[in-house]
């Protein structure tokens, strides 16, 4: 493949258009990333998803919006609209810190630098469009978007927000993955339906006047949210909209959802239902490089995309419904999976990728193991909100057969041109465990946990158990520590039998709604007990819609309005986060101090025995205090 030539990617100069011999564009997209034609990056589908339609697309990545903003003016003005994302994060989590300190890099920029894109991009491109555009539709998109679609709470601000609509004047937002709302709102513009009558397309939000009529469909049903002036007066009011608006997006037949802002209120329509094999299949399809745009050429490498360029998603959706993540705000909780035949179909394009060695570094998901997995009985699927199938047990109607997954996997090492395929996804070893499964799950989950450790792990096999405490776990809608500690003994079996020398590397997040100090304390001494040095572990970041980010503002569970204690303040999250830390001789001192005025001295002689016979293991690890593309991504996790 000649990665040079420019006319296999979407243009995104006015020189590219002309060699297109283009004289007029109908599309013109704008994101926060640098553009990278690759499945995993949500601009780059949607200019496909266009450009199938029969659309003329031109993509404008991180445009100059401190300048004489010639970026949002070089390709003109287009036929149909303007799209917008901020790009494959929101933009504040890739910003900043959980302590709200600037970050000084960002991997979805050439050579990881920081400094391309706005805060609040989305609001500040949608502005700046409409400024310059005034007659031109705007559409929002991306996972900033979806997530900011009500009124939100802002961790960066440390206030609550009213729609991203309100704030940005775009005049339609699509949430969730694009894909369906997209193709309905082309076609009927295609056919002259101007965007500002396109008021009844599932899966898209858009702002009115309170004295306008409702647009009218007859097969939805409306539901009424507390306004946003009522949601800045009672924190609980918040908590109460955030119960409504999860429930509503894990349904398969959701309520519209309604809100006033100020004299306008924002209309909310319900999703599509689940795309198909057959649709899922179709957009991983589209003639995508894979490879960033040849204007990055010796600018440097792209972190994201280095992550994930010799990688395969093989489903969409996360049915885990962990309290702290926004997967299934934006992805559904609602398993999609790709067909065998697409998924070696783009297996075999990345063996023909430039420095491709014969290994793929991930064959999964937003959870590894969940591929082919849905309801037994769907219409059980339809009457249900509950917003995780495996949490507090696996639901006796989901279908666990791990067996299509340990097939796909056997499938792909059987092609010449692969050495190894590496699950780098996240293992939910809870559905492993399932004590319901049928014989046949049972010994599915048997095959696939001997599979992956003894052919998939490279090096390193990434787990989530997030806390040792089962009171934090509750609230994060997680399995007790237990299960991880017999994973933990299955793994070490395995690997001893086969002379494999591995890790396994586990996640934990301090600071999270629930978690006091002694519970920090526990899990050092739990680490500490299972031979683990910690490094690089997540401080609890509030990011919008999520359980645990209302729970963080308002101070009360959305679901059972129980108070619950979380630390706020940066000393209180910084004095969470140094039990990670225990093995280390600056904070020692501290902790020891900390333990005995909390009157936990017991603590101390099993953290700090005065000759430690076993050296505790030094697992350094991915990071999850800097930005997780897979957490945000806007096509994966």
């Amino acid at each position: 493949m000649n990665q040079f030539n420019k006319e296999m990617w979407l243009p995104t100069t006015a020189k590219e258009v002309a060699a297109r011999g283009w004289d007029e564009l109908d599309v013109i997209l704008f994101t926060g990333d640098a553009y990278i034609d690759h499945p995993a990056f949500g601009a780059s589908v949607i200019g496909r998803i266009l450009e199938a339609e029969g659309l003329r697309v031109a993509i404008v990545p991180q445009p100059n919006w401190r300048d004489d903003l010639r970026d949002f003016k070089k390709l003109g003005t287009p036929r149909y609209f303007f799209g917008v994302t901020a790009g494959a994060m929101d933009s504040m989590v890739n910003h900043y810190t959980a302590n709200r300190r600037l970050r000084s890099d960002d991997a979805y920029s050439p050579g990881g630098k920081a400094g391309f894109r706005p805060d609040y991009a989305s609001t500040v491109y949608a502005k700046i469009l409409k400024q310059l555009f005034p007659d031109v539709p705007i559409l929002l998109g991306g996972i900033e978007a979806s997530l900011r679609r009500v009124t939100h709470f802002d961790y960066w601000s440390d206030k609550l927000k009213p729609s991203i609509l309100a704030e940005s004047g775009a005049d339609l937002l699509i949430y969730g993955m694009g894909e369906q709302p997209l193709q309905e709102l082309v076609r009927l513009m295609q056919r002259g339906v101007p965007m500002s009558s396109l008021k009844t397309i599932p899966q898209t939000a858009f702002l009115q006047p309170i004295q306008a009529a409702l647009p009218k469909n007859k097969n939805w049903k409306d539901l009424i949210l507390f306004s946003h002036k009522e949601c800045l007066t009672e924190k609980k009011k918040f908590a109460q909209n955030f119960k409504h608006v999860e429930e509503e997006s894990n349904r398969r037949n959701a309520a519209r959802l309604i809100q006033e802002i100020g004299d306008h209120r924002v209309v909310i329509n319900p999703p599509f239902p689940p795309m198909s094999e057959k649709e899922l299949d179709a957009s991983y399809d589209l003639p995508y490089t894979r490879l960033p745009h040849p204007k990055y050429h010796n600018k440097g490498t792209i972190p994201a995309y280095e992550m994930i360029k010799f990688s395969v998603n093989t489903h969409r959706g996360c049915f885990g419904g962990c309290s702290f993540c926004t997967i299934s705000a934006h992805q559904g909780k609602f398993v999609v999976s790709r067909s065998k035949k697409s998924i070696l179909k783009e297996v075999n394009k990345i063996t023909h990728l430039p420095g491709f060695k014969g290994y793929l570094s991930d064959l999964g998901g937003p959870s590894a193991n969940m591929y082919k997995m849905q309801g037994k009985n769907l219409q059980i699927c339809e009457r249900c909100a509950r917003p995780s199938c495996i949490f507090p047990s696996v639901c006796n109607n989901l279908q666990t057969d791990h067996s299509p997954m340990t097939e796909l996997y056997r499938e792909v090492d059987k092609l010449p041109e692969i050495k190894k395929s590496f699950i780098g996804s996240g293992v939910r070893y809870d559905i492993l465990q399932n004590p319901k499964g049928t014989p046949q799950e049972k010994e599915s989950y048997t095959k696939y946990t001997r599979e992956l450790i003894e052919k998939h792990v490279s090096g390193r096999l990434k787990v989530a158990p997030e806390h040792t405490s089962d009171q934090v776990l509750k609230l994060m809608r997680k399995p007790s520590f237990n299960l991880f500690k017999n994973f933990k003994k299955q793994f070490e079996k395995i690997n001893k039998e086969k002379k494999l020398k591995q890790q396994i590397i586990p996640y934990f997040i301090s600071s999270h709604p629930g978690s006091h100090e002694e519970d920090m304390a526990q899990l050092a001494v739990e680490t500490h007990d299972l031979d683990f040095k910690l490094e690089q572990v997540q401080d609890f970041t509030p990011t919008p819609m999520t359980v645990s980010t209302v729970i963080y503002y308002s101070g009360q569970h959305p679901y059972t309005q129980e108070e619950i204690y979380t630390a706020r303040t940066k000393e209180q999250k910084l004095q969470q986060r140094m039990y990670f830390f225990w093995y280390k001789p600056e904070y020692q001192k501290r902790i020891k101090n900390q333990l005995q005025k909390i009157k936990r001295p017991d603590l101390i002689k099993r953290l700090f025995p005065e000759r430690e016979h076993i050296q505790p293991k030094k697992y350094k690890h991915t990071s999850k205090s800097k930005p997780s593309h897979k957490r945000q991504n806007t096509r994966r996790k």
